[in-house]
């Protein structure tokens, strides 16, 4: 890391510390507990020094590891620069050793910072902020501004838990693509961060040339949650959960993003786990919960947002938050051929505004939605639709989906879309405690086939498709629970009426997909609507 150039042999404070000579290049182990001492050389638990300040003279090679005692808390940043590490098949570690994880405190600085350099693992630590940090900084910064588009191999961030910061975990990178490649951040708790749990970003995308920060990034086993946002910015979307900026190919799986956004009063709005300008992601089994929102824009569950292309977002869960569970939005033209699959959203739009509980809705080309379960009811707040579209779609289509809403309208249309635009065929649309109603541009209709013969939606070349009838889920008690118990309400019974009634996608060239949001196989069965296969049989836990 070299913050301090200490030439070779020299003595810092008493202690002789590594050089450069071939020699002194291990591997080595560097330790620090507070029951050390920094004249040792800390390269065993005898010898370990008591604070950070020897770390900031050496320099990191490949293989080398710091490792703190648990349980302990250290005040300072460990940085890892240019001359650092470096090689991705023989990593630097950062650690902590002994019982418990080591919690390291910096004073308004973040915790760990990795800049111009990979080949690095971070496992097992605490990183905890303080008021000018929760302000400034985030508590581990993985940055480069290396010119040329170059990408930097292997990161990994483990075991960790933050909190306090601006941004838990930021992954930057600069102009012209540059940025990181193989990073993972797994099994980490990220909570009490003003602006986002963790965050990647990269340069704007050029939709007609994209150039991407970061490529092959992994995140699970990740809870991001207590991330309020900052009730100071008005434009910039603060208090997400888990974000994903300028990467192509990546995964969010096995997350979980709740209670975050509650202070974000901005025209753009939190969203528990989303991107935005990256490529040929997979979002799933994801749950996403209780995100709110200050003001009026977004607080949902899951996002593909502005220039999102060739991406899924398959076998989520999301429910009770303020805005859309699945939000299919962008401004921009490069939003263009994603799909959204056997995902289920359970009463979310649950604060006003103008939302539903899937909205798709902008600059939206050739996007599939299918095998979803959507299910809204009215609430003190209002009555949002299941199902929003609008805006200059081009060629989305949704089929084999259920949206139910109870005391509510089933769809709104935000123009007269024709299916160029919009396509909706194979659906069950369904309306409980509430006259059936679906507002298609100016135009309310209260019928389901006057609807369709009006609109020509709910049709192909075989004739009239869809249904407007009760799912009839086998578990709706399971609907007031929590988690993978709230998803097992949403398994149609074996007599319900959807069981054979969807359409079969593979005859329209979609992918229909191997299993149900369950994990149930979907070759040889009946097409059920919805992100469940029937229920014929035993208890569905997920």
């Amino acid at each position: 890391m070299l913050l301090v150039l200490v030439p070779m042999g020299l003595h810092l404070g008493g202690v002789d510390l590594p050089g450069d000579r071939a020699e002194d290049h291990g591997p080595w182990t560097y330790y620090v507990s507070p029951d050390g001492n920094d004249k040792h050389d800390g390269r065993s638990p005898a010898r370990a020094w008591q604070t950070l300040r020897n770390v900031e003279a050496v320099v990191f090679h490949p293989g080398d590891r710091l490792l703190l005692r648990g349980s302990a808390r250290y005040q300072g940043t460990v940085r890892f620069g240019p001359a650092d590490a470096g090689n991705p098949a023989d990593p630097v570690t950062v650690g902590s050793y002994g019982t418990g994880r080591a919690t390291l405190a910096p004073v308004g600085d973040s915790g760990i910072i990795v800049y111009d350099t990979a080949g690095v693992e971070v496992r097992d630590v605490a990183v905890a902020g303080n008021p000018v940090a929760y302000a400034h900084t985030p508590g581990i910064r993985i940055f480069t501004d290396l010119p040329g588009g170059r990408k930097l191999d292997h990161i990994t961030v483990s075991g960790v838990d933050v909190s306090g910061f601006k941004v838990g975990i930021e992954i930057g990178g600069g102009t012209g693509g540059t940025g990181f490649r193989d990073v993972t951040v797994s099994d980490a708790r990220l909570h009490g961060n003003r602006d986002a749990g963790l965050f990647s970003f990269g340069p704007t995308v050029n939709p007609s040339a994209p150039a991407y920060a970061h490529e092959r990034v992994t995140i699970s086993n990740v809870e991001a949650y207590g991330n309020p946002g900052d009730p100071a910015d008005h434009e910039r979307a603060t208090g997400s959960g888990i974000v994903l900026g300028s990467v192509r190919g990546g995964t969010v799986r096995y997350s979980s993003a709740h209670d975050n956004g509650a202070k974000c009063d901005a025209i753009t709005g939190p969203v528990g786990i989303w991107a935005y300008d990256s490529a040929r992601l997979v979002i799933e089994h994801n749950i996403s919960y209780s995100n709110q929102r200050g003001g009026r824009a977004d607080g949902g569950g899951f996002d593909f947002d502005r220039n999102v292309a060739s991406s899924t977002m398959q076998y989520n869960l999301s429910y009770g938050n303020d805005g859309p569970g699945y939000l299919i939005f962008s401004d921009k033209t490069g939003h263009i051929g994603n799909t959204v699959r056997f995902n289920i959203s359970h009463d979310d739009a649950r604060k006003p505004g103008n939302y539903a509980a899937m909205y798709v809705v902008g600059r939206i080309t050739k996007d599939q939605i299918y095998q979803n379960t959507v299910l809204v009811h009215a609430s003190e707040a209002g009555r949002p639709p299941a199902l929003i579209v609008g805006g200059p779609l081009r060629g989305v289509t949704l089929r084999n989906n259920i949206f139910m809403a109870v005391g509510t309208p089933v769809l709104r249309a935000l123009a007269s879309l024709g299916r160029d635009r919009v396509t909706l065929q194979g659906n069950d649309l369904y309306s409980e405690s509430y006259p059936w109603q679906v507002i298609w541009g100016t135009r309310e209709f209260f019928d389901f086939d006057a609807w369709r013969n009006a609109t020509d939606q709910e049709q192909n070349s075989d004739g009239p498709t869809g249904l407007s009838v009760t799912p009839d889920f086998a578990y709706p008690r399971a609907q007031d629970t929590a988690g993978v118990a709230r998803a097992a309400g949403f398994t149609p019974s074996v007599g319900s009426p959807l069981v054979g009634a969807g359409l079969g996608l593979g005859t329209l060239g979609v992918d229909p997909g191997p299993v149900d949001y369950f994990g149930v196989p979907l070759a040889g069965r009946p097409v059920t609507i919805g992100a469940a296969r029937y229920m014929d049989g035993g208890v569905r836990s997920g």
